[in-house]
This record gives C-alpha cells, sequence and structure tokens, in this order.
C-alpha cells in the first residue's frame, strides 16, 4: 500500500499511457483497412505517401511494446520498487509520440500535431519523475 501511496502520480502517468496505447494499438488492428485508408489520404502528397502500411505497423507494434512496458512497470513500480521497467515505458512512449507528431507536421495536420504535443507534455513529465 506504501508503494502505490509514493508513487501515485507515476502511477496514474503509466495508466494514461496504457490506455492510450493499448487502445490506439488495437484500434489499428481491428480496423486495419479503414486506418489504411484515412491514412493514405492523410499522407497523400507526402514522402510517407507509399509507406503507409509499413509507417502504421510501425507506430503498432511501438504502441503495442509501451503499453506492455508501462504495464509491466506498473507491477514492478509496486511489488518491487523498482523503476526500470516503467522508465523504458515511458522512454518508448515519448519515441512514438515523437513517430506521430513527425507525421502530423509533414501532412501538415497541425491540429492533430497539437494534440500530440498535450500527450507529450505529460509522458515528458514521467520521464522526469521516473529518473
Amino acid at each position: 500500500m506504501e508503494s502505490l501511496i509514493n508513487n501515485a502520480t507515476e502511477l496514474l502517468l503509466l495508466l494514461f499511457l496504457i490506455i492510450t496505447f493499448v487502445q490506439s494499438a488495437l484500434d489499428k488492428m481491428l480496423d486495419w483497412k479503414g486506418n489504411v485508408t484515412w491514412l493514405e489520404g492523410h499522407f497523400e502528397n507526402t514522402l510517407f505517401q507509399n509507406q503507409v502500411p509499413l509507417l502504421l505497423v510501425t507506430v503498432l507494434v511501438t504502441e503495442l511494446i509501451a503499453g506492455v512496458l508501462c504495464l509491466l512497470g506498473i507491477y514492478m513500480l509496486i511489488a518491487e520498487g523498482e523503476k526500470t521497467m516503467a522508465l523504458a515505458g515511458a522512454v518508448l512512449s515519448c519515441i512514438v509520440l515523437l513517430m506521430l507528431l513527425l507525421g502530423q507536421r509533414i501532412a501538415k495536420d497541425y491540429d492533430g500535431a497539437r494534440t500530440i504535443a498535450i500527450y507529450f507534455i505529460p509522458t515528458v513529465f514521467l520521464v522526469f519523475l521516473l529518473q
């Protein structure tokens, strides 16, 4: 119980990332064709236009790994007070968000990029807390 109280902020932020990335990955898997179709239009006339399926797989796998690392991080933080796995999940989450930000900027979707920046702020804060 003491671990929950002493690490409440970290645990809440890890849960935030798990929900964010596991749900996003599941959406990509359950509606693969819809996501590819939408993204092909989104990246039309950009350097990513012919690489959408490959890039989507890359983001999907990275999101899943980030979510699993955050989940393992919660366990390790509660069970052993160990932050290494949680930090790895938080750092990988930052990398995923930077990949998504790059895509939004290249697509000139500045509102989408702003949304990614909103997710990036608490994620970087989590990295700070876990260091």
